[in-house]
């Protein structure tokens, strides 16, 4: 009787056990929503699975023809190596599919649109030559501050350079901190190797200019709620207000400006090629940023 007791105890036993071990198998399927993926699965994307090469080339189609200046410079695999430093922190891995694939698209419009050299009659239409440049080619000005807190290196010039061109000592040298590169003894890093120059662009629109001001990553993925004085100034979540912390009032607040809607049209183009489309980026009033007043005015504006 007791055997019989013992075997019925270690038979009910044994289902307890393989059905929580059943259990346990089904949870560890079920991956984490958040990028840090502390369990067995993760369910975000990175920047590779959703933008692939062929992306990157139909994106930049003419950025290595013998007429483009820095040919043989912007590769997929330093936009790639540069997007890893910054992946965790959200820049192409926040939201679902369509966000994160929106986000990449209007992080390289601003990149294409600042590194064109494509005109209205261009070979391949006006937005297919971004990535033609890696640097100001006649600079206006040497870009010296000498009375803040970087202070320029005897010999450097501090024109524009990279992905989404950096001007002016004081920009060198903060974003060379928050990458942890002397940018301001050696700018022409950013002329020299593509993943530093990439590095330097996301760095720019996943950092606040200012404190309690947003990043341009916040104003487009929706992290960023105004305040009252923001909605009086007509900034609104989306794209248009990307362009305002980047560029202020020399894109911004001036009216249908063709600068401002050269950006947007690159953003555009770049969700159509993606094959997200651009019905998927909003209304005029979230593109644009003509009507908005500038988070910092350009007498104290470090934009680039």
């Amino acid at each position: 009787m007791e055997r019989k007791s013992s075997a019925a105890i270690l038979l009910l036993f044994m289902v307890f056990l393989m059905a929580d071990l059943s259990w346990a198998s089904k949870k560890e399927k079920i991956c984490d929503k958040g990028w840090e993926c502390k369990g067995v699965f993760c369910c975000n994307d990175t920047i590779s699975d959703l933008f692939k090469v062929y992306n990157f080339e139909d994106l930049f189609a003419k950025r290595n023809t013998p007429v483009a200046h820095s040919v043989g410079f912007w590769d997929y695999q330093s936009f790639i190596t540069a997007a890893a430093l910054f992946e965790p922190i959200g820049f192409g891995t926040t939201g679902g599919k369509q966000m994160q694939m929106k986000e990449i698209a209007a992080f390289l419009g601003h990149v294409g649109s600042q590194t064109s050299c494509g005109y209205n009659v261009a070979t391949g239409g006006p937005y297919a030559w971004g990535l033609c440049y890696n640097r100001e080619m006649s600079p206006s000005q040497s870009y010296c501050n000498p009375n803040y807190l970087y202070p320029c290196t005897a010999g450097v010039e501090y024109y524009g350079r990279g992905a989404i061109p950096v001007y002016w000592n004081f920009n060198y040298g903060i974003i060379g901190d928050g990458l942890k590169l002397d940018l301001l003894n050696h700018p022409e890093y950013l002329e020299q190797n593509a993943t530093m120059a990439f590095q330097a662009a996301m760095w720019r629109w996943m950092t606040p200019i200012k404190k309690k001001q947003p990043s341009a990553h916040d104003v487009f993925v929706g992290n960023w709620k105004p305040t009252k004085n923001d909605t009086l100034a007509k900034r609104v979540p989306g794209f248009g207000t990307t362009m305002n912390i980047l560029y202020g009032d020399s894109v911004c607040g001036q009216g249908e400006i063709d600068s401002m809607n050269n950006i947007i049209s690159h953003y555009l183009y770049y969700l159509d090629l993606m094959g997200v489309g651009r019905e998927a980026a909003g209304p005029h009033d979230v593109l644009s940023c003509a009507e908005q007043e500038a988070f910092n005015p350009s007498s104290t504006s470090s934009s680039s």
